[in-house]
């Protein structure tokens, strides 16, 4: 695939973006294309390996290794190689479903099993995912393709986030009627009001691909809760089947002293707000603000990242990101060989533009919250913080161990809690009375997606837990699958 010495000839020559100081002034996406011809020398680096890992979509050591959804990524590395876009764009779309959103908001784990990565920078697979979607919707090639005939089976989707826009395009394409209920005032769940604008902008790319899925025939019913405003007995009499696609929306708290306290919100409570009043374009205070404030996010990851982006914008004064982990390596450690995911020191696209705005990485590692002060008012003014060490305990787990004479205190009217998540919310499973797993997802097996109630399915992150997008639209696309099988007696859906 792609030149046979293009790996030896040629260097990784990531996307040029604008600069931190620069985008954090707007909301816009701040990915800059990159020219033809040197998207088409770094599709000349996919290296003809022998056997390509970069499409793998296997878990290893409990990360993601390859692509999940199983992109032919030296197949459409080759074609752009060569100048065949049309070719690669069709290649694309036989495993991916919306690789607009992939190529943006993805962390890339085929990069990081990508073969050369062994001992030379990875083949820029992500950019050129995101370059041959673009250029197919620049070129008019990616229409509406309603399927050409009906079962006359409807079936119900709970949620439109990836899992289940994923599932929507699929199941339509089999010819059943397809509705998604989303509780939300727009249909995206997770890709409208979990990741914000910046990264992935809701108008120009996220409602670009929903209203195609619309003229396909796949109908969205927002602001409906199933289960408080559609009664799920309703549901299962009006639909010959169900997929619950409802992610896993139970955030994670942190309850010590102070916690209280106003001015202390979960992360996507503040993302969601925030992207709410951009799309509504009413600035007007109906959302959390963090102009003027000293901000402390508690927790890492994407979210964390994302509550930095969406500070900085507002305008704040300070901002410190507090990390329990240590700080990764700059290099893979011994024990994190390829192709695992690389668990190595970088920043993110909010570290880079708090490093640009305050002179630093706001990054704080091994250190943790132990106490939130508040004012005369009720308001927090402060976050005391401790470091840790990670010991083993008298079961041999690795905890964290606060470290005498390390404290600190923080300044901060803001305080963002993104420590992740702990699962579905129950109401609606408890409506429904499927069986849940020790961990409260609801109980379908990996690749059957069936839950305990005939005809209804579950897939993405209600299922196996806080996980990637691109898990999700793997676990769509088979709860899907498996759906027109339990419909039909047979399936053609890949």
């Amino acid at each position: 695939m792609g030149k046979p010495t293009g790996f030896i000839e040629f260097l990784r020559e990531a996307p040029s973006e604008l600069a931190p100081l620069d985008r954090i002034r707007n909301w816009d996406e701040f990915h800059v294309q990159m020219e033809e011809d040197k998207l088409r020398t770094q599709g000349a680096r996919c290296m003809d390996c022998g056997i390509p890992f970069c499409h793998t979509g296997t878990l290893i050591s409990g990360m993601a290794s390859g692509c999940p959804v199983n992109n032919l990524i030296p197949e459409w590395n080759d074609l752009v190689y060569r100048g065949l876009w049309r070719e690669a764009l069709d290649r694309l779309h036989k495993t991916n479903n919306f690789p607009e959103f992939t190529g943006r908001v993805c962390p890339a784990p085929c990069e990081g099993s990508c073969v050369l990565g062994i001992n030379n920078p990875p083949v820029t697979i992500k950019n050129i995912e995101y370059s041959i979607i673009e250029k197919g919707w620049s070129e008019g090639w990616i229409n509406p393709e309603p399927p050409t005939k009906r079962t006359g089976k409807k079936v119900a989707i709970i949620g439109s986030g990836p899992a289940g826009i994923s599932a929507a395009a699929q199941i339509n394409k089999a010819g059943h009627w397809v509705t998604v209920f989303e509780r939300a005032d727009r249909p995206g769940g997770l890709l409208m009001y979990g990741i914000p604008n910046m990264k992935l902008d809701k108008e120009e790319v996220v409602l670009r691909r929903l209203n195609v899925l619309e003229e396909e025939g796949v109908k969205f019913v927002c602001n409906t809760e199933v289960g408080k405003d559609l009664p799920v007995e309703n549901l299962l009499k009006e639909f010959d089947a169900a997929v619950l696609c409802t992610g896993a929306t139970k955030p994670r708290d942190l309850t010590i002293e102070g916690r209280e306290l106003k001015g202390i919100y979960f992360a996507m409570d503040f993302l969601t707000a925030n992207t709410q009043a951009i799309l509504d374009k009413t600035q007007n205070g109906n959302f959390i603000s963090a102009e003027g404030k000293d901000v402390v996010i508690i927790g890492g990851g994407d979210t964390g990242t994302d509550c930095v982006g969406t500070s900085l914008r507002h305008g704040c004064n300070s901002l410190v990101q507090l990390e329990i982990l240590p700080k990764p390596p700059s290099e893979r450690a011994a024990n994190n060989p390829w192709p695992e995911w690389p668990k190595v020191y970088k920043m993110d696209y909010g570290q880079e533009e708090a490093a640009a705005k305050f002179g630093e990485d706001p990054r704080g590692y091994l250190t943790t919250a132990t106490k939130f002060e508040g004012d005369e008012n009720g308001n927090v003014k402060a976050v005391h913080t401790v470091q840790v060490d990670w010991e083993k305990n008298d079961k041999g787990q690795f905890i964290p161990k606060h470290i005498p004479g390390t404290e600190k205190v923080l300044p901060a009217q803001l305080v963002l809690l993104a420590m992740g998540f702990l699962g579905p919310e129950q109401p609606l499973l408890d409506a429904l009375g499927v069986d849940r797993d020790a961990r409260n997802n609801v109980k379908a097996d990996y690749g059957k997606y069936a839950t305990s109630i005939p005809g209804v399915f579950a897939a993405g992150d209600c299922r196996r837990g806080q996980s990637l997008v691109v898990w999700a639209f793997n676990e769509g696309r088979g709860a899907a699958r498996e759906c027109d099988l339990y419909l039909m007696g047979s399936t053609d859906l890949p």
